[in-house]
């Protein structure tokens, strides 16, 4: 039941099982993370003032990190400047030109990954995606590397992304050693490898087009100089890592639902199987977003978004006031930390008819605007993903090559729970190819 106004402000240890209940209640709520008090923000209004409106009243907070591998240099930096420069950086690598030269390279690693399986024989769908996403990351960033290098390469990216994955966020789980530990040998194994593969790029024989020679060849922002070798590689790291998770885990959630929803299964391969309009909204195209065309969205792209409505893999995020703010109907004093999860925002009654029903049409009529607080799944304002466009061509044509090569089961008696980690994925997603 929603909270009284007595106990309005009485902290309520924060755990993803009770989120729900926060809709219930006042648009913002006092809330308990591993025992430091932090503020729950529900209503959509309120979030797009922390991220959009009043952002530079906010910064990064660390309530939430524990269990990350982050970089604090180039786009992690927390000094906005540092942020912006290292984001224009990266953004002619990630536009709509570039990735559409990328594109060739997510087909070829959707049809080897397709290659791969054989009929009958159970998938561990989550690290086949990891390893999918992180061999596409790879090149991306990095560029051609030879045979064995980028084999090894992605198989140790792929483990260092399914520790990040299954990493609590907060908690006890979070605090625990041998989790921890895997998660750190992890990085290391694929830090040390990733290291030689900068070294050997330091002095290109000839012109490069790929961000890591952007970053190497940097002078820097104006204040704060270039990033060191050591920066260069955690951010690198960084974008690796991140880039794989999220596709990973919004991959996995596709698959099982086409699984689990025969018709919209229908439906999407009905859809692939017609010529993409790349000028509109219709199909993704050539790195297409949701509610930059003039038309309704085609039903693959509707269905990725419906994905992303129900299990966005960012589904929590914090923030700390930089100075005293007003928020709502709330004095919050600089120093506080400030939650919100687009998981809630995505599922808030107000703004989303029957909101747990997975309904892909429902984005014939709703259409998102891009600095919209009621669906986040790539969060929004001057610190959202500067690799949307790369992310959703990416997810359209892994979606694509797969569903149309396999249809996939799950093995009977077997329904995955949500498990709200790092990132909000399937527990234990083993699934059952048959040829098409």
């Amino acid at each position: 039941m929603p909270p009284t106004p007595r106990d309005a402000d009485r902290p309520q240890e924060l755990r993803f099982s009770r989120m729900e209940r926060l809709l219930g209640g006042h648009p913002i709520s006092t809330v308990s993370v591993d025992g430091t008090s932090a503020r729950f923000v529900t209503d959509p209004a309120l979030v797009r003032r922390i991220l959009v409106t009043d952002a530079r009243h906010y910064g990064k907070s660390e309530l939430l990190q524990k269990a990350r591998i982050l970089s604090k240099s180039g786009l992690l930096a927390p000094d906005d400047a540092r942020h912006r420069h290292y984001r224009r950086l990266a953004h002619p690598h990630l536009r709509t030109a570039a990735v559409t030269a990328h594109t060739p390279l997510m087909e070829d690693v959707a049809r080897a990954t397709a290659a791969s399986w054989r009929p009958g024989q159970p998938v561990d769908i989550q690290a086949a995606m990891c390893r999918a996403a992180g061999r596409i990351a790879l090149n991306a960033l990095l560029g051609p590397t030879s045979g064995q290098t980028s084999a090894l390469l992605t198989e140790r990216l792929a483990a260092l992304s399914w520790e990040m994955i299954t990493k609590p966020l907060y908690g006890n789980a979070a605090r625990a050693r041998r989790p921890a530990h895997r998660l750190r040998q992890a990085s290391t194994d694929f830090r040390t490898l990733l290291a030689r593969c900068i070294t050997d790029r330091l002095d290109p024989p000839g012109p490069t087009t790929h961000y890591l020679s952007a970053l190497l060849a940097d002078a820097g922002p104006a204040a704060g100089g270039a990033l060191s070798g050591e920066q260069v590689c955690d951010e690198a790291v960084m974008m690796l890592t991140a880039a794989t998770v999220t596709t990973a885990s919004v991959m996995s959630w596709a698959l099982y639902t086409l699984a689990r929803h025969p018709l919209a299964e229908e439906k999407v391969l009905k859809d692939l199987a017609q010529p993409a309009d790349t000028d509109t909204d219709t199909g993704i195209g050539t790195g297409a977003r949701p509610g930059h065309g003039h038309g309704p969205p085609g039903y693959t792209l509707r269905f990725l978004m419906e994905v992303l409505r129900l299990h966005p893999p960012v589904w929590i995020t914090s923030r700390r006031t930089l100075t005293p703010v007003t928020l709502g109907e709330h004095s919050l004093p600089a120093g506080t930390d400030v939650v919100f999860s687009s998981y809630l925002l995505h599922r808030h009654p107000a703004h989303y008819r029957d909101p747990h029903r997975f309904d892909p049409d429902r984005w014939l009529t709703t259409r998102p605007r891009p600095q919209d607080a009621t669906y986040l799944p790539f969060g929004t304002g001057a610190r959202g993903c500067v690799g949307e466009t790369f992310a959703w061509q990416e997810l359209h044509v892994l979606l694509g090559v797969l569903a149309q090569e396999w249809r996939l089961t799950l093995q009977p008696g077997t329904r995955p729970r949500a498990a709200a980690h790092t990132t909000l994925h399937p527990h234990r997603l083993l699934m059952i190819p048959q040829p098409r």
